[in-house]
């Protein structure tokens, strides 16, 4: 299926749909040719995946794609609640793994763990991984207040040191999970997680960005129209020499208005 346009902004390709469903369909697909073409010239391809609604259409349209040597596909997913049950739906490794991970035979599937006793140890920890295993591929969405994995405004950097970190989480994410169905009451969400930085994200040699949906036009807007900044951490994705942005009828509403499309 054909989006109902393209556009680059800066490096960064933008591609419109009509619905999320074909949103997802369209980008599965991409992203099938990119998963083959990098396992044709190497043995392992390394993807990052995001947990969230918003992938879902994207991620039910992934496992049913054919021809992929799942069993050559490591995974790993980019963010993780601190303090939640091991069991909570909420989490995002359970998330994947109920959507996604254990749909398809993949390679190794590695967790971060936000409930280990010492999250700064989980962080060096699952940093060596990334270190170890570098990243071919990140699947992601955009926050409401355009977070990119859990690097909100005030704790995103571009230029961050590390690779994993422990984060406060400010209330415009911990209210989208709930405007997301995710949780209940505000008052359930965590306020702490951990998460992969800027950097570890942006290094990745392809991005697929998903991102549907009313509810994030206003961060569709300001990815797209802003300067590139931390104020609005998906900026980044516009300097990105190998970037792509899904985006539907809903969620491009208030930029296509600003830019006259």
């Amino acid at each position: 299926m054909n989006p109902l346009q393209e556009t680059t902004v800066d490096k960064l390709n933008v591609k419109l749909f009509e619905t999320r469903q074909e949103l997802g369909q369209n980008a599965a697909e991409m992203a099938v040719v990119k998963i083959k073409e990098l396992l044709q010239n190497q043995d392992i391809v390394n993807i990052i995946f995001a947990a969230a609604p918003s992938q879902n259409e994207f991620l039910d349209a992934l496992a049913l794609q054919e021809g992929i040597d799942w069993g050559r596909v490591n995974a790993f997913h980019m963010d993780e609640y601190i303090g939640l049950a091991d069991d909570a739906p909420q989490r995002f490794g359970n998330f994947l793994k109920d959507r996604f991970f254990d749909k398809v035979p993949l390679k190794n599937v590695y967790y971060l763990n936000g409930n280990i006793s010492d999250p700064a140890e989980e962080c060096r920890r699952y940093s060596a991984l990334l270190e170890t295993y570098p990243t071919d591929i990140v699947f992601m969405g955009i926050g409401e207040n355009c977070h990119i994995a859990f690097n909100d405004p005030h704790v995103a950097f571009f230029d961050d040191p590390v690779l994993v970190k422990r984060i406060d989480l400010d209330l415009t994410s911990r209210l989208q999970q709930v405007h997301d169905g995710c949780f209940a009451t505000l008052e359930q969400v965590p306020e702490y997680a951990l998460t992969l930085t800027i950097p570890a994200l942006v290094k990745a040699p392809s991005v697929f960005c998903m991102v549907p949906a009313a509810h994030k036009a206003e961060a569709i807007y300001h990815t797209l129209v802003d300067d590139i900044q931390e104020l609005y951490p998906s900026t980044i994705l516009r300097n990105h020499p190998n970037a792509t942005l899904f985006i539907d009828q809903n969620s491009a509403q208030k930029w296509r208005e600003a830019v006259s499309l």
